[in-house]
């Protein structure tokens, strides 16, 4: 996909967020946890994670209930594998979680986060 495309394209998903990314996103956003730099809708290899940290590559993605069949969660298990296989580790939650349990997320990736620490 050509850059001009793929930064269209993360703006867009960035713009349409669903309320768990809103929610999420306002705990990451301006190094809030732990000073960590987040990215939203962040392009790695041919995938856009929800949520990526550069300096640690760590890359946060959130599961709504579209990603409970079968077929969706075999996508997002090569889609998980292909973004380890560049050198990222992935963290997942779902939708619901962040909504009910915020604190107990970010402690998950503060946690995840000095693990990746060099």
């Amino acid at each position: 996909m050509p850059t001009d495309t793929r930064t269209a394209f993360s703006r867009t998903l960035r713009r349409d967020q669903t309320p768990a990314e809103a929610k999420l996103w306002q705990a990451l956003r301006s190094g809030r946890l732990d000073g960590l730099k987040f990215r939203r809708q962040h392009p790695i290899g041919a995938h856009f994670a929800d949520f990526a940290c550069e300096a640690l590559r760590v890359v946060v993605e959130l599961d709504g209930g579209v990603h409970d069949d079968e077929a969706r969660d075999l996508k997002d298990q090569l889609r998980q594998r292909d973004i380890e296989m560049l050198g990222w580790s992935v963290l997942r939650f779902p939708n619901g979680e962040v909504m009910a349990r915020l604190s107990d997320v970010a402690d998950a990736i503060r946690d995840h986060a000095r693990r990746a620490r060099p």
